[in-house]
This record gives structure tokens, sequence and C-alpha cells, in this order.
């Protein structure tokens, strides 16, 4: 919902404008956004008090009931230098959550260790909205909760959800189904957050989204020096891609993730493209390193 333009949906199938009446072809029967729509629909979803959400809203989100997300832009009011505030706002992107069970089923051999029976360090890459949060969640639930028949046992998951995209917490508790022996740490920076839970709740499995900063490379390293498994995901077309990303280059030069999931959206989002033995990327990216000295 843009202020002065077109409503619009996107779903799986593509975009689509909505008109009074439905869906309709074309932009101009397109119903048209006002900056008072936008206000209203802010103040039912802060529930009349927007103070109360200026924390998140100040990040450009807020996370509602079901674990569903909106996204905000508008006029940004800095104070030295960071964001303090965010006002005026003119759009507003609801983001619906769906969570598939079962999605990750595929992945299971190849993230768990039978005969070790513990979890790879584990990499999913993808573009983005090409299904690697919803994945990552299936994974965490299906890790957690375990399964007696095949012998798999369930595993204490610790989950840093940055943005509340993974869990979908609202007032700190987890609207979607992260598993029955999972904690969350909703809304925490990914660095702080992993070393909190390393200290808090020892877990076995450690879970987040969008890893890039070298902060968080600092601390995937230092929670698997604890011993735990890391699980998590990083924005990226393809191999070429994320080496190009200093922090994650060393991370794989390094073989300290043992799987490394490459997914795409060419069947529909999680399709999977192709899994790397990690130490064996990690030869082949240091050899590559040598040839191009």
């Amino acid at each position: 919902m843009r202020a002065g333009r077109p409503l619009i949906l996107e779903t799986d199938a593509g975009e689509n404008f909505l008109g009074l009446k439905g869906l309709v072809t074309e932009p101009f029967q397109a119903y048209l956004v006002t900056a008072e729509d936008l206000h209203h629909i802010l103040l039912q979803m802060t529930e009349f008090s927007l103070y109360a959400r200026d924390e998140e809203l100040k990040r450009g989100y807020l996370a509602l009931p079901g674990g569903h997300r909106a996204g905000f832009t508008g006029r940004v009011v800095l104070e030295r230098g960071e964001v303090k505030l965010l006002r005026d706002f003119n759009s507003i992107n609801i983001r619906i959550a769906r969570e598939v069970k079962g999605a990750a089923l595929g992945l299971l051999p190849h993230v768990y260790c039978a005969t070790k029976k513990r979890v790879r360090h584990t990499l999913l890459v993808s573009p983005p909205q090409a299904g690697k949060t919803t994945m990552l969640r299936d994974l965490a639930r299906l890790l957690s909760d375990g399964d007696p028949q095949s012998g798999r046992p369930g595993f204490k998951v610790a989950i840093v959800d940055e943005r509340s995209e993974i869990a979908g917490c609202y007032q700190g508790k987890p609207q979607l189904d992260v598993g029955m022996r999972t904690d969350v740490l909703d809304g925490c920076p990914k660095a702080e957050g992993m070393m909190m839970l390393v200290r808090s709740m020892s877990p076995q499995v450690v879970v987040t989204d969008e890893l890039g900063r070298p902060e968080d490379v600092r601390a995937v390293e230092e929670v698997v020096n604890t011993g735990a498994s890391v699980l998590t995901t990083a924005h990226a077309y393809d191999v070429q891609e994320l080496i190009r990303r200093p922090s994650l280059a060393y991370l794989l030069k390094n073989g300290l993730f043992q799987r490394v999931i490459m997914l795409s959206r060419r069947r529909g989002p999680g399709t999977i493209e192709k899994i790397y033995n990690g130490a064996e990327l990690s030869q082949w990216l240091q050899t590559e390193e040598r040839n191009v000295g």
C-alpha cells in the first residue's frame, strides 16, 4: 500500500491490482491508497498506541498476531546519526506468514548425521523470496521435535529471531511452530543473541537468519567452539556471489559449514538446486584462491 498509488496484491502467481470489488487487470482500475488509509491501518496495527511500538517502528516493521509482519517506509528522524523515529509513513507492506510443515524433510538427511546423532553446521543460500526462511523454520521444528520412530532424537534448539521472521513472535510468544524444545530470543541482534543463548540456554543447535556482518561471523565461530551446531541462511544467487562477501567467504574457506545448500524458486520457493559438502567446497575455494594469486 503506497500513498497515492494503486493497491497491489502479490502472490506466488504474480502481481495483481485490487479495486473496491476485487481483482482488476489495469492500474487505473485499482483503488488508490490514501495517506489517511495508511494512518488508519497503522493505528489498528498498534492498537491505537503508536508510541508503545516505537522501538519496532524505528526498525521499519511491526510483528502482528499470527506471525504476520508489516513493513513501513516514511520520514526517518535521526538522533546523533542513528534512527530515532520513523514518521510520516508513505507505504505499508503486509506480509502474510505461511508455515509449510514438512517442507524441509528432503533436507534432513543432509543436515542431520544419523551415525553421530548430531546436526551438521549448515548454511542455506538463496535469492530473496526463494523460501529459505520457510525451510529454516521447518528444519528447526523437525530437529526440535525429533522422530522417535526413526530414532532421530529431539534437540534443544535456540533461535535468534532478529526481525521476528522465523518464529513470528507477537508480544514475545512464537506464533509459528518451531518445535517443542525450542527457545526463541526475539528482536535481538544476531551476534549478541547467539552469545546470550549459548550462555543461558545450553542449546545443541543455534538457528539464525541472514548471516553476513563481520560480528555475526565471529559469533558463529564462538558458537561452534562451544560444541553447538549452527543452522543459518544467507542471501546469494550462487556460490560465486556468496564468496564475494568477505565474511562469508572466510567461513566457507575455513570449512566451518559442513553443508551448504543452494535454494531457488525455479520450481516454486524452496527448490533445492545443489548441496555442497563443506570440506570439498573449502578445498575448491582455496585452490581457486591460489590459482588467482
